[in-house]
């Protein structure tokens, strides 16, 4: 198949979510193109494991898979405005830089947050995701003899925004048998819950639902009912 002409990479930044959720609002004004291509793009993504040390014994407890962390792309922005009519690279560093600002619709809303942002260029769908950029440094290389910039490099760090839904109080809702763990040496209620509600006082909940009456002395090898939020 022909490949197409010369496609521009760049950003399309979008109000974040006006009432919470894992999808943004509309656009905040047009992409912001690249003068030049990336020539790299480095991106990132970990696996969490939680580890389990088994007192006095010479191997290690198995290790328990606790999620995938978001993906992290970095790249670098070049400037030049030698040769354009505006003659300086000042105005497009800044636009990067409202990357980190609250955008002014969040402000008036009382939930003030920078703008989602997305990566694209052409048809490499890997490296565009809906990300907040989490940093960014720009190094000026070139002056006018006045202190005008003229030339730029923008280092971007974004990393994806999860469309999971955040831990929730499980006394709140309805609870369902979500998923089993199975215990091993090491594990506590108080850690499980901090796992499964980001929230160690709700420990309570698991040991109903599984029976247990003294949190204290669990059996390596027990099969425990992790209860779930509905509604």
């Amino acid at each position: 198949m022909a490949r197409t002409g010369k496609v521009t990479a760049g950003l399309q930044l979008y109000q974040p979510p006006p009432a919470g959720g894992d999808q943004p609002g509309g656009p905040v004004g047009g992409p912001i193109r690249f003068m030049f291509n990336p020539n790299e793009l480095s991106l990132s993504k970990s696996a969490n494991w939680i580890p389990h040390v088994v007192r006095a014994a010479e191997d290690v407890g198995v290790a328990e898979f606790s999620g995938s962390g978001p993906r992290t792309l970095s790249l670098t922005v070049f400037l030049d405005a030698t040769d354009t009519h505006d003659r300086s690279v000042q105005e497009r560093v800044e636009k990067l830089l409202t990357c980190c600002v609250p955008t002014k619709a969040s402000i008036a809303a009382k939930a003030p947050s920078p703008p989602w942002v997305k990566f694209s260029w052409g048809q490499f769908q890997t490296v565009s995701f809906y990300s907040y950029v989490s940093q960014i440094d720009a190094t000026y290389k070139l002056f006018d003899p006045d202190g005008t910039p003229l030339r730029a490099t923008c280092s971007l760090t974004l990393t994806e925004i999860s469309g999971s839904t955040p831990g929730q109080n499980p006394t709140s809702g309805a609870l369902t048998a979500q998923r089993v763990h199975r215990l091993v040496a090491g594990d506590t209620l108080e850690m499980l819950a901090y796992r499964e509600y980001g929230d160690p006082t709700a420990w309570r909940v698991i040991a109903e639902a599984n029976d247990i009456d003294d949190p204290v002395r669990l059996r390596p090898g027990r099969q425990l009912l992790l209860p779930a939020v509905e509604g």
